[in-house]
């Protein structure tokens, strides 16, 4: 998550923490949280297939934790499905 917020952003590495605002400390718009969204679909669908996450979802994201989170929640609903 921490590479795609750097490459999208363009941010420093070490203004990211659990606890950075999106929004209002990285000055992430709604665009560039699905252009980071789709980063990271993109580098963890290598490695996992069905990896998704909905564009609705973004609206609910705070922070670099909620982020985490969701992809996380979308991880783990991926592997039940799979099993």
């Amino acid at each position: 998550m921490r590479d795609q917020l750097v490459e999208v952003l363009g941010v420093d590495p070490d203004s990211i923490a659990p606890d950075t605002r999106l929004r209002e400390d990285l000055d992430a718009d709604d665009f560039a949280l699905i252009d980071v969204v789709e980063a990271v679909e993109a580098e963890l669908g290598e490695r996992t297939v069905g990896l998704s996450i909905d564009d609705d979802d973004l609206v609910e994201l705070r922070t670099v934790r909620d982020a985490v989170e969701c992809v996380l929640a979308r991880l783990r609903s991926g592997n039940e499905s799979a099993t």
